[in-house]
């Protein structure tokens, strides 16, 4: 399956149209979403005209960068003219967005890219699929039996099964990363305000982003050069300068400094020992290319986990509070024991919390006055069988991911390899802050000497 890079390229070569490609992308979504359920609403019609007119462009030498004629799937709690977004819940206003694009969308409407449709998400970004409603529930392309995670899944599933050549994803707790951990292709989470938010159903008002989905770290820079910048109509908005972050992905790590907390992070109890190993093996490969490794200690790891998921549901459970009185039993079955705990939390929680959140931030940010990055697994085991999931054992489960998101850093997630029952494995880079430049150059270093972000799912048998 082709990168965007290398799609670019083709585009611009002659060997390739958009229309083509395009054609080529919705002929397998409609083959294979009834059975990895990876788009809510695909857009065929609006898709092909948006690749009729990147070759136009493109044949009168209208380029407007790597971008144009380029597939891509949006996640339907993010605003799309000519498609509805519903959040994956019958809660949601059916005329929510109606008519009009997030900036972060308009941007890569007006990079000249091609929009497949709007793609799967837990209810809200927050809940677990609930076959009782709509909705098509999603499946992991490597073994439908197994989770996508999420929250978004749709866009997991589509970059890595071939149903998109990148897109769209959220992020408050994770929700970029781990889906690209177990679907096996890189995930990006933004520092908080790097790319604006306006146009989307928030989950975590102070710890929302959206982030690109890709094969490579090099696809993933191509999408945040457009999606990054500031933006009047989200208040936290970072006025922040955009780097050229493709023309710094040179495949050097020489003197990069690398931290690796042990505890929790690789020696807790539920860490899976091939996740372990491969992301060990891939820091390896790093040190390498010219990088060194230092392991040490981050304390509180366990209680950022925590402290994340207390604003995450108490800020989303403020969004909901009147639609969880009114309709309860229109949300999921998941949906809305999560969202409601947000109501057992006290001020004093919420304070204590965000208290935390600050000296958590302060000593990260100690950490990187001698470091570059920080890196850990993606995720501690590969995608989960999804009969067993319930929101309660996500409480009881470490996590890896929320920590950034409590301090607003860039992380970003990369393929390591395949577990023995061959289900993908996921290593987690995370930078200083607006240091995506930083943690997509290391990324795209481990890309150059291995190729786990290029595999493919063997899906085709699923075709309706």
């Amino acid at each position: 399956m082709t990168t965007i890079k290398d799609a670019a390229a083709a585009l611009r070569d002659g060997s390739l149209t958009s229309t083509a490609l395009t054609q080529q992308i919705l002929d397998r979504a409609v083959a294979l979403n009834p059975a990895l359920g990876a788009y809510v609403e695909i857009t065929a019609d609006a898709a092909l005209e948006q690749a009729g007119a990147a070759d136009t462009a493109l044949a009168a030498g209208d380029d407007r960068g790597p971008l144009q004629g380029i597939p891509l799937a949006i996640k339907d709690i993010i605003a799309m003219k000519g498609a509805p977004t519903t959040a994956n819940s019958h809660v949601l206003a059916e005329d929510w967005g109606a008519g009009t694009d997030a900036p972060v969308v308009a941007r890569l409407r007006d990079a000249g890219a091609v929009f497949v449709g709007k793609s799967t998400t837990s209810e809200f970004a927050c809940g677990l699929p609930d076959a009782t409603k709509r909705f098509l529930v999603p499946h992991n392309p490597w073994n439908v039996d197994h989770t996508p995670a999420g929250s978004s899944s749709g866009t997991g599933i589509a970059v890595a099964a071939g149903l998109a050549l990148g897109g769209l994803g959220t992020d408050t707790g994770g929700s970029v990363r781990s889906p690209a951990a177990v679907n096996g292709h890189t995930g990006l989470k933004v520092t908080f305000g790097r790319v604006p938010k306006s146009g989307v159903v928030p989950l975590g008002f102070s710890l929302d982003s959206i982030g690109p989905m890709a094969r490579s770290a090099w696809d993933c820079a191509a999408l945040l050069e457009v999606m990054a910048g500031y933006d009047p109509t989200d208040p936290n908005s970072a006025q922040q300068p955009v780097p050229a972050y493709t023309q710094l992905l040179d495949g050097s790590v020489d003197g990069l400094r690398i931290a690796l907390p042990m505890p929790y992070f690789f020696d807790h109890e539920q860490l899976d020992p091939e996740m372990h190993d491969a992301v060990l093996t891939a820091v390896k490969q790093l040190v390498g290319l010219g990088a060194s490794s230092t392991e040490l200690d981050l304390p509180y790891a366990a209680e950022a986990k925590d402290a994340n998921h207390i604003i995450m549901v108490s800020e989303a459970y403020a969004y909901h509070r009147n639609d969880l009185v009114s309709r309860w039993n229109d949300y999921g079955v998941h949906t809305r024991p999560t969202l409601a705990r947000g109501a057992f939390y006290t001020a004093g929680d919420v304070a204590q919390a965000q208290r935390f959140r600050r000296f958590f931030s302060r000593q990260v940010a100690e950490l990187f006055t001698s470091y570059d990055v920080i890196i850990t697994p993606s995720a501690p085991v590969p995608a989960e069988p999804a009969a067993g999931l319930s929101p309660s054992k996500r409480l009881l489960t470490p996590s890896y991911t929320g920590q950034w998101n409590l301090t607003g850093l860039p992380a970003v997630a990369v393929p390591t390899g395949f577990s023995s029952s061959g289900l993908p494995l996921s290593m987690q880079i995370v930078g200083k802050p607006f240091a995506e430049a930083t943690v997509l150059k290391v990324a795209d270093a481990l890309q150059r000497v291995s190729d786990w972000h290029l595999a493919v799912p063997p899906v085709d048998a699923l075709a309706a």
